[in-house]
């Protein structure tokens, strides 16, 4: 047992806590506490994708659709406060390059291309796979949030939904977007 909980403990997934109030047994020394670190949590079962559906369902259905769509504006308006800060005054390239880190920082999973006078922003991981293939209303999160920080116009032209295997938003380089309002995917 002891050799599992310093292996746990060396991947940085627990961490050991000596509780000198408790006595173990007959030896008399305090007993070791073991806690499960945040990077551990991935260790166990988590549901948020079906809390996250849940609570979609529940503001479309008693508060219904504009507020639902407000509700993603709202949290397409936060993805921007963070991360404009970060892109205004850089070219469409250098932003396309800060955006790879859209999810998680230098994600190997988010690539971006050249394609004729536009550009491709390729997705093949999406950390919300399982609330957007339910719920695809959540992707106009991504899709209006990259228009505001690009500052041109995006367009999903894969997706996950499809059955595409990946994510591919379009990013017109010459369809400037000066009048943004947020609007559903269609």
């Amino acid at each position: 047992m002891r050799q599992q909980l310093l292996q746990l403990q060396r991947e940085g997934w627990i961490e050991a806590v000596v509780d000198h109030d408790t006595v173990r047994g007959r030896t008399g020394r305090p007993a070791t506490v073991y806690c499960l670190t945040d990077a551990g949590e991935h260790l166990f079962p988590k549901h948020y994708d079906t809390l996250s559906i849940a609570i979609i369902d529940a503001v479309s259905e008693e508060l219904g659709m504009d507020a639902a769509v407000r509700v993603l504006a709202r949290v397409s308006d936060d993805r921007v406060n963070v991360l404009a800060p970060r892109v205004e005054g850089r070219t469409l390239e250098e932003r396309l390059e800060l955006l790879r880190s859209w999810y998680v920082a230098d994600d190997p999973f988010m690539t971006h291309e050249r394609d004729g006078d536009d550009y491709r922003l390729i997705e093949r991981n999406c950390p919300f796979y399982n609330t957007a293939m339910n719920r695809p209303a959540l992707c106009s999160v991504s899709v209006n949030a990259l228009t505001r920080l690009l500052g041109v116009r995006v367009r999903r032209e894969e997706k996950f939904q499809d059955g595409d295997g990946r994510c591919v938003f379009r990013v017109y380089s010459r369809e400037p977007v000066t009048d943004w309002r947020f609007t559903l995917e269609t």
